[in-house]
């Protein structure tokens, strides 16, 4: 007995009707939508190609593999991938049911497919569901990740950064200088204080102090480079990091340039603010030298400055040598 067509239609979406000779008398409507083309009255397999069984190269050979999987693939551009099964209708043709088999996501994002172009029991119409609830899980995945990794980032800057004046803070300045040992990397390290700070507090106010160390801040990061680090490291100590090979003449017309900037009046509501700088500076040149032995050094450093009448800068001398050739400069 034929089915009607309307029934074919109805549960088999993906249909295909075979006369004697192996055309296609009518087709299902999620067929068509593969871009093969007008399909009625076209032989099959100029449509398909049967790649498993093999030599399946007429109607006769497609009648004799009933009931066992066919594995097919569209003659279209994209080559779609088929698999299928038949029963012969026992006057010489055939009903061939298809399906998109794993290859049914690609399908569906090929050809634009919906829940209707499948059987209303066709387990494809679920696995496309849970396919679209994983998508939109994943998807709101990725939206979280994303907001907890902005999160980490601005609670690690928050962690590394002076609040006050926006510089790094000791805590950066430890892991700047710790990566720099770890790498043997050569570095000039220079240690600042402000001088008559006290003096600001204790006559204009904290407010003023801190606009002060706000200023010099913003003068410390304008005379720098963006790779250089800026820590404040206590209440008016500041840890300047120059990464690379650094030339001393640049290093003093740094720590010049740094003094004369600071030296410069500071006006905060009306009243002016004086501090100068000293600065003493260190270069981490040896491998095997702590992080902490150049921190030392330069604050050793920045000491003779401050002796030497302060609004100076001072290298730390390693030999009695140095010290008599700097004494005598």
């Amino acid at each position: 007995m034929t089915l009607p067509m309307s029934i074919l239609h109805r549960l088999c979406p993906m249909h295909v009707v075979l006369d004697r000779a192996g055309r296609v008398r009518q087709a299902g409507a999620t067929l068509r939508k593969l871009g093969l083309g007008p399909l009625e009255g076209r032989a099959f397999l100029d449509l398909f190609e049967v790649y498993r069984p093999r030599s399946v190269n007429s109607m006769a050979q497609l009648l004799q593999t009933e009931g066992r999987k066919l594995h097919l693939r569209g003659r279209s551009a994209r080559r779609t991938a088929l698999k299928g099964v038949l029963a012969a209708d026992g006057q010489g043709g055939a009903v061939i049911n298809l399906s998109f088999g794993i290859g049914v996501i690609d399908a569906v994002r090929d050809y634009a497919l919906t829940g209707t172009d499948f059987a209303a029991t066709d387990l494809t119409v679920e696995m496309l569901y849970l396919v679209e609830a994983k998508s939109a899980a994943m998807e709101a995945s990725r939206r979280l990740n994303t907001r907890l990794k902005g999160a980490m980032v601005a609670a690690e800057q928050q962690a590394f950064t002076d609040t006050l004046t926006g510089l790094r803070n000791r805590r950066a300045m430890d892991h700047v200088l710790a990566r720099l040992a770890r790498r043997a990397e050569p570095f000039c390290l220079m240690h600042l204080d402000l001088d008559f700070f006290k003096q600001v507090n204790d006559t204009l106010g904290h407010a003023a102090g801190d606009y002060v160390l706000q200023c010099v801040a913003h003068q410390m990061v304008d005379a720098t480079r963006k790779d250089d680090t800026v820590a404040r490291v206590g209440g008016d100590e500041f840890v300047i990091i120059l990464p690379g090979p650094v030339q001393q003449d640049r290093v003093e017309e740094l720590a010049s340039r740094l003094i004369t900037r600071i030296e410069q009046p500071i006006l905060h509501d009306g009243r002016v603010c004086r501090v100068s700088a000293s600065i003493g500076i260190s270069f981490g040149t040896e491998a095997a030298r702590a992080p902490n032995d150049i921190l030392e050094e330069a604050d050793i450093a920045l000491y003779e400055a401050k002796r030497a009448g302060r609004a100076q800068f001072r290298f730390f001398l390693r030999t009695p040598q140095e010290a008599v050739s700097a004494r005598n400069g």
